[in-house]
């Protein structure tokens, strides 16, 4: 039972520390190309700067969202599955 618990539960590390570096380096690219094409729209319109900036955050807003519910789904993963309490018997040993 402990055995497979342990395995369990590194399987579920492994998920989440995977799921967890490719939502937040897809997020940080996708902020980088959001934030570069603001910045270009701004160069070329200087008078659509404040319509650009709130549908910059926005956007950012929306795609940093997306990171915050991997991070959720990893920390289910590692802290709630079934056999969380065989696994803390295992590491309090």
């Amino acid at each position: 039972m402990e055995a497979n618990a342990l395995q369990f539960f590194i399987a579920c590390v492994t998920a989440a520390g995977f799921g967890l570096a490719i939502a937040a380096s897809m997020c940080g690219i996708a902020q980088g190309l959001g934030l570069k094409s603001a910045v270009e729209g701004i160069a070329r319109n200087p008078e659509a700067s404040g319509k650009v900036t709130v549908t910059l955050l926005i956007g950012l807003a929306m795609i940093e969202s997306l990171c915050i519910y991997a991070l959720v789904v990893a920390l289910i993963l590692i802290y709630a599955h079934p056999q969380a309490a065989a696994i803390a018997k295992l590491l309090a040993k």
